[in-house]
């Protein structure tokens, strides 16, 4: 379920529902039927991810490494190397930084570790 939905939604049950209680109770299944979709969400991320980097298509598994090192080098430029070349260079080259670009890097970044994780979780269970 979309998150921005969610508050409209609760704002309807509490208008539809006069009995404090039942709102209540229906605002609480509400919630359930929120973090049950994202669960699924996550899941299928997860097994997204994992098929990529079991693929036997060497830039299939690597597509998502590779996107996250050009924004860390994007990233080390501007905030790390710029800064010195421009004390020595009038002319140093600062990368422009798309707004999207640090939503995209935290997906990434946020699917990545996920995955590891989940890698590491099931390799430790299966090894039990």
């Amino acid at each position: 379920m979309i998150p921005l939905l969610i508050p409209a939604i609760s704002g309807i049950i509490n208008k539809l529902i006069p009995d404090k209680e039942a709102a209540a109770q229906a605002q609480i299944k509400l919630m359930e039927l929120s973090q049950a979709g994202e669960l699924k969400e996550l899941e299928a991320a997860m097994t997204v991810i994992s098929a990529e980097a079991k693929s036997d298509h060497w830039i299939v598994a690597a597509w998502r490494p590779i996107t996250m090192l050009t924004f860390v080098a994007i990233i080390a430029n501007n905030y790390m190397i710029y800064p010195y070349l421009s004390l020595f260079w009038h002319d140093a080259p600062i990368l422009d930084l798309p707004p999207d670009m640090w939503q995209l890097l935290k997906i990434g970044l946020g699917g990545y570790v996920v995955g590891r994780s989940v890698e590491k979780s099931v390799k430790n269970y299966k090894d039990k």
